[in-house]
Formats: structure tokens, C-alpha cells, sequence
């Protein structure tokens, strides 16, 4: 069986919202990036922690999860976000680029639907600064569909904590099986 999924946002999660004031976090430095969709002389800054690598790796090196990029990024989140953190090339949910001008057109978040169907009748535990009541609820109803599904979502503001990454590993060490997956994983990858 396989681990569950660790979905992974950027915006609000590795990389965070400035402050009333407008400043990031002092623990993240900046880059100027050049997504796909962009001209090099027209790049995009951004404030990435260098810890967040480092933090990453250990939670992905258990092989307790299937980590995956969840992000507007795309691609991007491969090529530009975790090179930048030093992580290995990780695949992505192709979400689609709906037009809509708020995050929760329908009351909950817009990738939720997309990632309903790519999820399938898989476990998942998903880090996004964005979600509402209507997601923590789909969460459980999966959860009670015998689909493990949780929920991780930090302040948008601070992004992601270590602390958020000891959830998600003690979620993902819970679930049946999990201790062998991660050692079948762990061979696979040796």
C-alpha cells in the first residue's frame, strides 16, 4: 500500500503574506524567481525559511508519506520553489487556472474539487494556509469513508512550523500499515 500523500501549498505555507507592515518573517531570505509564464526581466520576489529544506527531507526521508506539490505555483514549485530549498524534484497536482477573484468561490477552497478526484479513494494530510469549515468538513466526511484525510493549516502569515510537520508525522505513523510502508519505501529508495 502505498503512504499516504503529504500535499504541500507554497503561498501562505513556505512562502508567507507580509505583515500589516509589510515585512516577512526575519527567519525567511529573499530570491527573485521566474516562473514559466514570466519574462526574465519581469521576475517575482519571494521569501522562502532555509530551514524548510532540512525539515522537509527528514519528513520525506521516513517514507511515511508521498509528498506532492499543491500549489497555484505548478510546476514552478519543482523548478524554482524546492530547488531553492534544497529539495529533490517532487511531482504536482496540474491543477486547473480557474477564473475567479476570491480563494473560496464556493464557500471552500478552489483546488479542493480537483483534488477530490486526483486524490481518488486515497489517505492524504494537506498543509494549506486556506481553508474553511466546508473543507475541515469534507475532511471528515472522507475520513469516515474509511479515506484518512486531514487538514493541516497554518497562519498564513508565519507559514509552516516544525511543529506542523511533527503532526503530520504522527498522523501518518497512526495509520494501519504505516510502519511498513515507510520500510518498504525506505529500501525502495536505497
Amino acid at each position: 500500500m502505498r503512504p499516504p500523500y503529504l500535499l504541500l501549498d507554497v503561498d501562505g505555507v513556505l512562502i508567507p503574506f507580509p505583515d500589516a507592515d509589510g515585512a516577512s518573517p526575519a527567519s525567511h531570505n529573499r530570491h527573485d524567481v521566474v516562473p514559466a509564464d514570466r519574462s526574465a526581466d519581469d521576475p517575482v520576489t519571494i521569501w522562502l525559511n532555509p530551514a524548510h529544506g532540512p525539515l522537509l527531507m527528514q519528513v520525506i526521508r521516513t517514507g511515511l508519506v508521498t509528498p506532492v506539490w499543491c500549489t497555484s505555483w505548478r510546476h514552478d514549485a519543482t523548478t524554482l520553489i524546492g530547488p531553492l530549498l534544497g529539495l529533490p524534484p517532487l511531482p504536482y497536482v496540474d491543477l486547473p487556472r480557474p477564473q475567479i477573484t476570491t480563494s473560496h468561490p464556493n464557500g471552500y477552497l478552489w483546488k479542493r474539487d480537483h483534488v477530490g478526484t486526483w486524490l481518488g479513494n486515497a489517505p492524504v494530510i494537506w498543509i494549506d494556509d486556506d481553508f474553511t469549515a466546508l473543507d475541515h468538513e469534507w475532511a471528515a466526511e472522507r475520513t469516515a469513508l474509511g479515506q484518512a484525510t486531514t487538514l493541516v493549516q497554518p497562519d498564513p502569515h508565519v507559514g509552516l512550523l516544525a511543529e506542523h510537520l511533527v503532526e503530520v508525522l504522527a498522523w501518518a505513523a497512526q495509520l494501519p500499515g504505516a510502519q511498513a510502508d515507510a520500510a518498504n519505501g525506505q529500501a525502495e529508495a536505497a
